[in-house]
């Protein structure tokens, strides 16, 4: 190519770039600006805007979600080294940004429990930042001062923030807990390395403390409420005559067979005639026999 021919493509270049340039900075009215008379929309066209409405507000959300998901699930193995990487590298966000929205989309989940379904849900990650490093009540309670605050709207980044700084310069408690002495909850643990192992586990409520529940587990430990559910009170009088029998072998050292035998036992509700055997066997093994005070467990079939 000589020099005339490459003036000569620069120029056609140059007059290509402003015949695209043009009209987008100039010439293109905004979708702002386009005013028509109002219409009556269709069923069917008012469930579509609701739809594609809740789809934009849902964005950040959604996102977070996807995030949280690749990242637990490790989905990024196959390209990239670290989930850091990947994020920097396939949607150009920032280790802070990714963490800002798996943290917001986290509050949105506690609004949406804790609120009663509230229609009146955040937008934007910047609007919930300030709730993420807060329990899931104080979320709720400071969202709901929010959109009161808003008449009954979104509300902004800076009115959240505004809240989470009045509250934390005049204290604020938390509701009561749902739990009294003696109540009977299943451990939900996987979320907790100090829990894991007792997943799916019940105990007994020992004591209520202003931000976590006590229950007897190998030890008597502090659990968030979060890490709980509820058991249907009926089964409370097998559950706890079974807590009462096995205490004491937990106190044993047991060998490695009666430990698996022990950990099956110890999350059942109820026992079958079988299932009672085995107790039985080990309370005579290791000399904790039951006391004829103690309630009796009635065998079910399954």
């Amino acid at each position: 190519m000589n020099i005339s021919q490459f003036g000569s493509d620069c120029q056609g270049t140059v007059a290509l770039k402003q015949q695209i340039l043009v009209p987008l900075n100039a010439q293109t009215p905004a979708a702002e600006s386009v005013v028509i008379d109002s219409e009556e929309l269709t069923e069917d066209e008012e469930f579509e805007r609701h739809r594609l409405e809740l789809k934009v507000e849902r964005a950040f959300y959604e996102a977070g979600c996807a995030l949280r998901e690749l990242r637990d699930r490790r989905l990024y193995r196959s390209t990239h080294k670290t989930f850091e990487d990947y994020c920097r590298s396939r949607f150009r966000f920032t280790h802070r940004y990714v963490n800002y929205l798996i943290a917001g989309s986290q509050v949105v989940e506690n609004l949406q429990m804790g609120t009663n379904g509230s229609q009146i849900l955040p937008t934007s990650e910047r609007q919930v930042r300030d709730l993420t490093e807060l329990e899931a009540w104080e979320q709720c309670q400071i969202w709901e001062e929010a959109v009161e605050e808003s008449g009954g709207k979104v509300p902004s980044g800076r009115i959240v923030k505004g809240i989470v700084q009045r509250l934390k310069l005049k204290g604020t408690k938390p509701p009561p807990l749902p739990y009294s002495i003696g109540d009977v909850v299943i451990i939900r643990g996987r979320g907790s390395a100090d829990l894991k192992k007792f997943d799916g586990q019940w105990a007994i409520v020992v004591a209520v403390n202003e931000y976590t529940v006590s229950v007897a587990l190998d030890k008597d430990r502090a659990v968030e409420p979060k890490f709980l559910e509820a058991i249907e009170t009926e089964l409370w009088t097998d559950i706890k005559a079974i807590h009462s029998r096995l205490i004491p072998l937990s106190q044993c050292e047991l060998d490695p067979i009666d430990e698996a035998a022990f950990e099956i036992l110890r999350r059942r509700s109820s026992f079958t005639p079988r299932q009672l055997q085995v107790l039985e066997q080990m309370e005579r093994s290791y000399g904790v026999a039951s006391s004829p005070n103690q309630d009796a467990i009635v065998p079910h079939s399954s």
